[in-house]
């Protein structure tokens, strides 16, 4: 039997939110409990239309504004670790003041506390908002939950004009993302006794041009939507050979592209395909970016509002499956990416403040 649903008090400072959201254990698939304390608390508001997918909960006002706008964060999170136990969560002194200490306090359920607390205390915001708390975001994308709205239901969020994901982002904003590929660029040879190496053919000798393709390789920067995206492609693995007195007769590099949002995941496939040409080579994975559309109205509105600098997000993010679903969107929350999944994962309580205030500015307005 499964316990009582926990209880989150969505009157609280974000970041005694932030604690209590934690603190409710999510790892992956085990989102459930989770899940139902964020259904209930968003149900007992009152005023929204909430829909559940699986342990998604989707979440709507209704108030015929010109615009509507999505805040999406997800509800799991990577394993707990023991040495050290990073939950409960603990608030502890920083470098530059108090942090909120343990798994999650970064990625991401800052961004989640941030959501609730908004959900909260605007009830008549100046855009209609979905709110999205998903599932299965750190695992295989087949888990996704924001996958699951955009094959089930994606009516609840397609009529958006505007999306922000608050994964960390150390309080900055990051627009769009870049598209990943991963592909395997394969060279074949004979196999022979290594003794008598003049009787085979060595793949892994051929695959040096491979690599040196990949060393002579000018990655370029694109400019998209006013933002700057670093291309990047690399080999992440190389694999070959059987035993160690036998010529290797197949070796493979494994590559991955980073593309700007500019290009369609078959251009992408495209120049890789051109790069290596003469080799075999079979995509794998293919995810394309999204455009941070930064010249539409709602997302000028974001920015000014923030008042903050705008990067490109260097990175793949969920933003990519709402540009696939037409809304354009950008990373914002609070927490640094590079302590994401630590052991030490902590978030200073001031950025926690921060991303709330920008947030309220943005959808209060001159309502506010």
């Amino acid at each position: 039997m499964t316990g009582p649903t926990p209880v989150l008090d969505l009157s609280l400072d974000v970041t005694s939110l932030t604690a209590q959201v934690c603190d409710v254990p999510s790892v992956s698939l085990d989102e459930a409990a989770l899940a139902d304390a964020v259904e209930a608390a968003v149900r007992a508001v009152g005023r929204l239309e909430v829909t559940r997918l699986g342990n998604t909960v989707v979440a709507r006002t209704d108030l015929g504004r010109a615009e509507r706008v999505v805040l999406a964060g997800h509800l799991d999170t990577v394993p707990l670790t023991s040495d050290p136990a990073n939950l409960p969560t603990r608030r502890v002194p920083g470098a530059d003041g108090e942090v909120l200490w343990g798994r999650g306090t970064v990625d991401m359920k800052g961004g989640v506390a941030v959501m609730l607390r908004v959900l909260h205390e605007v009830a008549e915001p100046n855009r209609d908002i979905t709110y999205v708390f998903y599932e299965g975001e750190e695992i295989d994308s087949e888990f996704n939950g924001l996958l699951h709205v955009e094959q089930q239901a994606p009516h609840l969020v397609e009529d958006a004009d505007f999306a922000v994901l608050l994964e960390p982002t150390d309080g900055r904003v990051e627009g769009g993302c870049k598209g990943t590929l991963r592909a395997e660029v394969s060279t074949k040879g004979i196999a022979a006794h290594s003794a008598r190496p003049w009787k085979g053919h060595n793949a892994i000798h051929d695959a040096a041009e491979v690599l040196a393709r990949l060393v002579a390789y000018r990655p370029r920067t694109v400019e998209v939507d006013g933002l700057e995206f670093a291309e990047a492609l690399n080999a992440v693995k190389v694999e070959g050979g059987i035993a160690g007195n036998v010529i290797p007769d197949r070796c493979v590099v494994t590559v991955n592209y980073r593309y700007a949002p500019s290009l369609s995941p078959e251009e992408a496939e495209a120049h890789v395909r051109e790069v290596f040409d003469g080799f075999e080579v079979s995509v794998g994975d293919n995810a394309g970016g999204a455009r941070p559309g930064l010249h539409l109205p709602a997302a000028k509105a974001f920015v000014e509002a923030l008042d903050l600098p705008v990067l490109a997000k260097q990175g793949w993010t969920d933003v990519a499956r709402f540009s696939a679903m037409g809304v354009p969107a950008v990373n914002f929350g609070p927490g640094d990416p590079n302590l994401a999944h630590m052991d030490d994962e902590q978030c200073p309580v001031a950025q926690y403040d921060a991303c709330e205030a920008a947030l309220l500015r943005w959808l209060r307005g001159s309502d506010g």
